[in-house]
């Protein structure tokens, strides 16, 4: 059953034609009548069937404007290096004990970092890791020497884009609260980086079907990108 704020909020939005983001970042702040600072969500659709295989796409962005949100950020390293990750803000640091904690369910963490030594050890724990997309990445820079850089990426509004079996790629670019500049900063960030992996992924045709754009308790409106890719 919709509530009572919800039945507010304008209908059948999805049989509009698409619009720019300049046009619909209003739009969509005006639909964020909840007591909290809403997230403003791009959804895209791909077409990750090709004839000789299927796109996978798994990358990272740096989002200028950041995302607004706290990432609890944890290292496994070397003693040597746990001075480095700590000062870079790390919120958990450590090396063999932690991974034996990871093992046995501690999962309190949303990011995790490791450093190439210690990833021989870490990627034993594929299992538990894994299905919580929390498995450290040489291709997504969370696996590193560079503690310092990968802990202040990881901080300052550092996203994943990842598609689903069925082609879809969900990612926030900012909060209500953000200036439209901000929040369109990030959306540019984001187009540019599927721009490329659809050039290393030599993708024929367009890569993207769809794309709409919602906040998390309002309504999506389709979105012209400006572009074909």
């Amino acid at each position: 059953m919709s509530s009572k704020r919800f039945k507010k909020l304008p209908e059948k939005t999805f049989e509009l034609p698409s619009e720019s983001i300049e046009k619909l970042l209003p739009v969509v702040k005006k639909n964020c009548t909840t007591k909290f600072d809403e997230s403003v969500d791009l959804s895209f659709q791909i077409n990750n069937k090709q004839k000789k295989s299927e796109i996978n796409i798994r990358t990272v962005v740096n989002l200028p404007g950041g995302t607004g949100k706290k990432v609890k950020v944890a290292v496994v390293c070397e003693d040597s290096k746990e001075t480095e990750a700590k000062s870079a803000g790390a919120d958990i640091v450590g090396g063999e004990d932690f991974i034996e904690k990871i093992k046995n369910g501690d999962l309190n963490f949303e990011k995790l970092i490791c450093t190439p030594k210690m990833m021989i050890k870490l990627s034993k724990l594929g299992k538990v890791l894994g299905p919580k997309g929390l498995m450290p990445n040489p291709k997504l820079g969370s696996v590193t020497e560079n503690l310092k850089q990968a802990v202040i990426d990881a901080k300052s509004g550092q996203v994943e884009i990842r598609n689903d079996k069925d082609g879809n790629i969900g990612v926030s670019i900012g909060k209500k609260s953000f200036s439209d500049d901000k929040i369109i900063k990030n959306f540019n960030a984001i187009i540019e980086t599927l721009e490329k992996e659809k050039t290393n992924n030599t993708i024929k045709g367009e890569l993207i079907k769809s794309t709409f754009l919602t906040s998390t308790m309002g309504v999506s409106y389709k979105l012209k990108i400006g572009k074909s890719i």
